[in-house]
């Protein structure tokens, strides 16, 4: 595991990736990161994600305990607290209201997970929740049917969720969604989108489960 120190820093690197890369504005979104299997560190309530220091964040146990900080965790803690909850694997949970990925969610429409072979591979199915109010008990119950196998989540009329086994592989991630969300609109608005033929989407499926079985592995 990181220390708090590395994980501090490559934290708030995450929050500036997100607001320069337009995903984020204002105090948009929420982060964390596992710093072992009894500590999360989370954005404050509140932050602009782009401007944080390490000083602002926050620890917290694993059942949202605060144990340092001098700021509130994010409102959205017990959407984080669902996902450590159901998998142990996963280290790192980012969300933001990337633009793409958010209309999709605002529209109701689910991005397909058949279509780029670099989605099959890196991230899966891309689920849509239901609508569930933001800061309430409510956004951890939407998300807890879809955990299982799945590292991406489209938030409805909210924004979107990715987790990942580290930071850096859930911001990449949160990028892969967004990059994805914006060609498929743009595929839509030429008039016609092709998938994957089943073949390949089945091999690529099974690449995926052996990359995941190998990092559970190598734990």
């Amino acid at each position: 595991m990181a220390t708090p120190f590395t994980l501090k820093k490559e934290l708030c690197d995450i929050g500036k990736l997100l607001y320069k890369s337009g995903m984020l504005a204002g105090s948009d979104g929420n982060i964390s990161a596992k710093l072992d299997d009894d500590r999360i560190m989370v954005t404050p309530s509140g932050a602009a994600k782009g401007r944080m220091n390490p000083d602002d964040l926050v620890i917290v146990d694993q059942n949202g305990k605060h144990l340092q900080g001098v700021q509130k965790a994010s409102s959205e803690l017990l959407m984080h607290l669902e996902v450590y909850k159901n998998r142990p694997d996963i280290g790192a949970c980012v969300h933001s209201h990337a633009p793409y990925a958010t209309s999709f969610a605002v529209a109701g429409i689910e991005l397909a997970g058949d279509i780029l072979p670099e989605v099959v591979l890196f991230i899966g199915g891309i689920p849509l929740t239901d609508y569930a109010p933001p800061g309430t008990d409510a956004v951890p119950k939407s998300i807890e049917p879809h955990l299982d196998g799945n590292n991406a989540f489209l938030l409805r009329n909210h924004g979107l969720l990715t987790i990942g086994h580290t930071l850096e592989e859930a911001y990449n991630r949160h990028e892969i969604v967004e990059h994805y969300a914006k060609i498929v609109h743009l595929s839509r608005q030429l008039g016609n989108i092709n998938a994957i033929p089943s073949d390949d989407f089945k091999r690529l499926e099974k690449m995926r489960t052996r990359l995941d079985d190998a990092w559970n592995g190598n734990k």
